[in-house]
């Protein structure tokens, strides 16, 4: 077994291309740095491109914080048609006629908001310690789990009503499958559909904008983990509360900031995730 080498954690935004499995992704990357421990924070299907957050070394303890995050997606959802995966992997029966633009944007506005979505067939989700895929295609019957999903935005980016794509901007909460979505908007419109691309394009405040291919990946080019948790407040220290901090103990905060998770730095370096309250921060995952 090739041996794990240790690295200063930090993260790097990639942009996932079609083909591989997020498995692969990490593969690459770990191949690439070295051999590090790595890890990722949400998987993309393999026909889907976007953004992964690849967390490096001790950063790798981070995942919890970043894995929750709401995600945005560009779809590009096929009318008239239906996929037993949701996706192009099929396989793919015919459906009807297309919807107006007018009956879609009815339909999307009709998904916004919090609701139970069934996990799709072809999914990686365990019933009774099997995978569903495995179930669905052996062809055993078998009643597919729900989970409650939220979707801040069902924006209509672009329609052509001849082809019967449309390109739909989806804005969800963690665990949402975006080709259940598609799959869910044909059977609201009566005409069937699925999702024929799919292209994360933001997690949390981080972009697709600025992430790397995966051959860029390369020694060096990580940043610093405090770059990928804007949406945790930070609590700098001085050297003296970094050694505190290196050796689980808490450090004195502002007494009048709220308490929570907070994340603890010092010149630009994140050191721990601690938890804030009466005026101290405890570190709980230490990376420094």
């Amino acid at each position: 077994m090739a041996r794990t080498i240790d690295v200063p954690p930090g993260a790097i935004l990639v942009d996932k291309p079609a083909g591989p499995t997020s498995h692969d992704i990490v593969a690459e990357c770990r191949r690439r740095l070295g051999r590090p421990k790595v890890g990722h924070t949400g998987t993309l299907d393999p026909f889907a491109t976007g953004l992964m957050v690849i967390l490096v070394g001790r950063a790798t303890r981070l995942a919890p914080f970043l894995s929750g995050l709401d995600k945005t997606y560009l779809a590009g959802v096929r009318f008239g048609a239906r996929s037993e995966s949701g996706d192009p992997e099929g396989p793919i029966t015919p459906g009807g006629e297309p919807p107006d633009e007018a009956a879609l944007r009815t339909a999307l506005a009709g998904m916004v908001g919090e609701s139970l979505q069934q996990v799709p067939a072809l999914s990686a989700v365990k019933v009774d310690g099997e995978r569903l895929y495995a179930i669905t295609r052996r062809g055993a019957e078998v009643e597919r789990p729900t989970r409650t999903v939220v979707v801040e935005r069902a924006d209509l980016v672009s329609y052509d009503p001849m082809s019967g794509v449309a390109q739909v901007e989806f804005r969800c909460g963690s665990g949402t499958y975006v080709r259940q979505l598609a799959t869910d908007l044909g059977e609201a419109l009566g005409c069937g559909a699925y999702c024929e691309s799919l292209r994360r394009t933001e997690v949390g405040q981080l972009h697709v904008a600025h992430a790397m291919a995966p051959a860029d990946v390369a020694p060096g080019c990580a940043m610093d983990p405090l770059g990928v948790i804007g949406h945790i407040p930070v609590v700098h220290v001085d050297p003296a509360g970094a050694e505190d901090v290196a050796h689980g103990r808490a450090v004195t905060a502002g007494t009048g900031d709220a308490p929570g998770t907070v994340a603890i730095a010092c010149d630009g370096h994140l050191l721990a995730m601690g938890e804030r309250a009466d005026g101290r921060v405890r570190p709980r995952v230490v990376l420094a």
